[in-house]
């Protein structure tokens, strides 16, 4: 590629070239990497297209460019992704943080809870969740659980860059942990295994993606042996498609937890013991 060093020229000329790979937010995306390369906020950018880019930033972003052409996920390029307002680090080992998530949060902080309640957060990833929900909330204790080793690299290096001192586990759910938490969040995998992706989630890790032939075999799993505790947690936070939730509730409730409310793609169950 020899793309233009105005920065006007090469929006236009970004913008035309992930359209013909089929980006379906070219602009958006040509103007990000536009942002972070030169440090300038869009506004600016936007009223003076004739800022001339220097050589080095072109060739960085025309490297850029390549990826994303072939729909490789923006937050992978660029090494982050916002969630709540806050940037976390993110690579292919772990999910890009999504906005449908984010109500986990909103419900979280209006449950009526201990002073100082404990929450565990499964299959953390970049630990979005989990140390959100401790920046948040402050006056709690948050443990954050992967089966991956390589995501809980990614979950340690942002709770590092957030400040936060939280343990991570290496485990299957809670691997054989009594569940003594107030509260657990679970945004586990719950795509259908035939699901078609898009061809930037289809560069996403898929055990982080699919659930099994209806998408819930590891709720299933996870409410399973929640049953069998003795102290179960107050409030359960799940994430999974409006089609699935009522088949989740169902889950659910088999195993003692009702629904509390829906939120999106996020349901609120309450122990019923």
């Amino acid at each position: 590629m020899n793309l233009p060093a105005k920065t006007g020229d090469w929006l236009i000329s970004a913008t035309s070239l992930l359209e013909s790979a089929g980006i379906g937010t070219a602009r958006l995306d040509a103007l990000v990497l536009l942002e972070d390369e030169l440090g300038y906020d869009r506004s600016r950018l936007l009223a003076d297209s004739e800022m001339t880019i220097k050589p080095g930033s072109i060739a960085k972003l025309n490297r850029f460019l390549s990826r994303r052409a072939r729909h490789e996920p923006l937050a992978y390029i660029r090494g982050k992704s916002e969630f709540y307002g806050r940037d976390f680090i993110v690579n292919k080992h772990v999910l890009e943080p999504r906005p449908e998530s984010e109500p986990i949060i909103e419900e979280l902080k209006w449950l009526r809870l201990p002073m100082r309640p404990r929450i565990a957060d499964i299959g953390t990833g970049s630990g979005c969740l989990g140390i959100t929900a401790m920046l948040e909330l402050k006056a709690c204790h948050v443990e954050m659980y992967d089966i991956d080793r390589r995501a809980i690299s990614v979950a340690e290096r942002n709770a590092k860059a957030h400040n936060l001192s939280l343990r991570i586990f290496q485990a299957d759910l809670l691997g054989w942990r009594p569940a003594n938490y107030d509260v657990i969040l679970a945004n586990l995998p719950y795509v259908p295994n035939r699901y078609k992706l898009n061809r930037s989630a289809e560069l996403e890790p898929k055990i982080a993606i699919f659930g099994g032939n209806d998408g819930l075999d590891v709720y299933r799993r996870l409410f399973g042996r929640l049953a069998a505790v003795h102290t179960k947690p107050k409030f359960i936070l799940t994430e999974a498609l409006p089609t699935q939730h009522i088949g989740l509730a169902g889950i659910a409730e088999f195993s003692g937890f009702k629904l509390n409310r829906n939120n999106g793609f996020v349901q609120v169950f309450e122990s019923i013991y």
